[in-house]
């Protein structure tokens, strides 16, 4: 990871979902980058490097979310 990549992410606009309530906080969190791409890590644990994807991968898993692919 470049100098550049790292101090986007550490100063990235990190957010959880608004329904992620009274849980604890357990969840991902995602940050919008440079480029459209979009940062994604595990709110337990920010110090792991968090998986970056690019907009057209971010917005396949919203459309396929809205479209309930993920449901049980």
């Amino acid at each position: 990871m470049s100098d550049e990549q790292f101090d986007e992410l550490a100063n990235a606009a990190w957010r959880r979902a608004t329904k992620t309530g009274s849980n604890g906080g357990n969840c991902l969190e995602v940050a919008p980058l440079s480029g459209g791409r979009v940062g994604i890590r595990d709110s337990e644990a920010p110090e792991k490097a968090p998986f970056v994807v690019r907009p057209e991968v971010w917005d396949a898993f919203i459309d396929g979310a809205k479209k309930g692919e993920f449901d049980f």
